[in-house]
């Protein structure tokens, strides 16, 4: 694996690169989810490239930002057993040259549900995702399909710049009693962990939107939203001050 931390030298192999290209973004901390994605962008791409940058501008809270998980040498393993050709590490001059004085903004989808209750946050996750589509220049990008809300609105950026890449949204990958993997997890303690699976285990329930809050709220977390959108069940909720979200497909209910 190619481990590549100048902007200028990713861009000249990029130049070079012939046939198809997969490219998955990531802000590191890598766990099963990741390397799904991983493992389907090797399969359908002749070449495969995953950026890790813990992306400063989407995050609304500075404590969240500076408490995110670091664990590049873990991820490098993680990658190389993956067979990932290229890991792009860029840095925030790198990406913010113009110190996010330029940015994308949408102003429909991304108001709603986490726009509500994380200000902000969809700017700079589309800024930073453009940014690297447009490096990148990939011919499939893949994304997770926990972040339900993101996906929705990277494909509504990619449509409405025309930018010429396909987008694949991939199932989310969930542990044995249910909970989405997600980086956050690993700050759970034991008691915590066990107690977090009530979570998606109401979400995938035939209650009504309501009573799963009322549940949810019975037994202690904090939640932000369950709601019915976009044919799906999508939650928030606070368990002690560690985030989780969730979504199903209507289906699932």
């Amino acid at each position: 694996m190619n481990i590549v931390t100048d902007l200028v030298e990713w861009q000249s192999i990029r130049k070079n690169l012939k046939n198809t290209l997969g490219f998955i973004p990531t802000m590191g901390n890598l766990h099963e989810g990741h390397l799904s994605l991983c493992r389907r962008a090797k399969k359908e791409n002749v070449h495969t490239v995953v950026s890790i940058f813990v992306n400063p501008t989407q995050f609304n809270q500075q404590q969240d930002f500076s408490t995110y998980p670091r664990t590049l040498e873990e991820d490098i393993t993680h990658l190389k057993s993956c067979d990932i050709d290229y890991l792009f590490l860029p840095t925030d001059s790198d990406l913010y040259p113009d110190h996010y004085t330029l940015r994308v903004t949408e102003e429909a989808v991304s108001t709603q549900l986490e726009g509500e209750h994380r200000p902000g946050h969809f700017n700079g996750m589309l800024t930073v995702v453009l940014k690297l589509l447009n490096l990148t220049q990939a011919t499939r990008a893949y994304f997770g399909e926990k972040d339900f809300q993101q996906l929705l609105l990277i494909q509504k950026m990619v449509a409405a710049l025309f930018l010429p890449v396909e987008i694949c949204a991939c199932p989310t990958q969930r542990a044995p009693d249910g909970l989405a993997l997600s980086s956050r997890n690993n700050r759970l303690n034991p008691q915590q962990r066990e107690f977090a699976a009530h979570f998606p285990r109401l979400l995938q329930s035939s209650l009504s939107t309501q009573d799963i809050e009322n549940q949810l709220q019975h037994l202690g977390f904090k939640v932000d939203y369950i709601a019915d959108k976009w044919q799906r069940r999508l939650g928030a909720v606070w368990l002690d001050d560690i985030r989780l979200i969730d979504n199903i497909p209507e289906r699932e209910q």
